[in-house]
């Protein structure tokens, strides 16, 4: 197996600015990726003070580095939204 075909977990950070105006391009994305996806948790940053940023969303993902680039890549290219990746192993 090359390093390309390994499987890794990895989390994906993701800072909503505008939910309302984002949530649906956010929520497409995260479908058509849904295959890889192994848990998922919001968080409401309005709740908790910091009115600058909607939301933040935390995936934990399996993939090839590359599907998980993919995934991280096309989240951050949105307007409005910052994806960062972290891979555990």
């Amino acid at each position: 197996m090359t390093e390309e075909q390994k499987t890794h977990i990895a989390t994906v950070s993701i800072l909503v600015k505008e939910r309302g105006t984002h949530a649906g391009e956010v929520n497409e994305i995260l479908t058509r990726h849904g295959d890889r996806i192994i848990a998922r948790l919001g968080v409401h940053l309005e709740r908790a003070g910091i009115a600058s940023y909607g939301g933040l969303i935390t995936v934990i993902t399996e993939g090839t580095i590359t599907d998980i680039k993919a995934l991280t890549d096309e989240l951050d290219a949105l307007y409005g939204i910052v994806a960062k990746t972290s891979v555990l192993d």
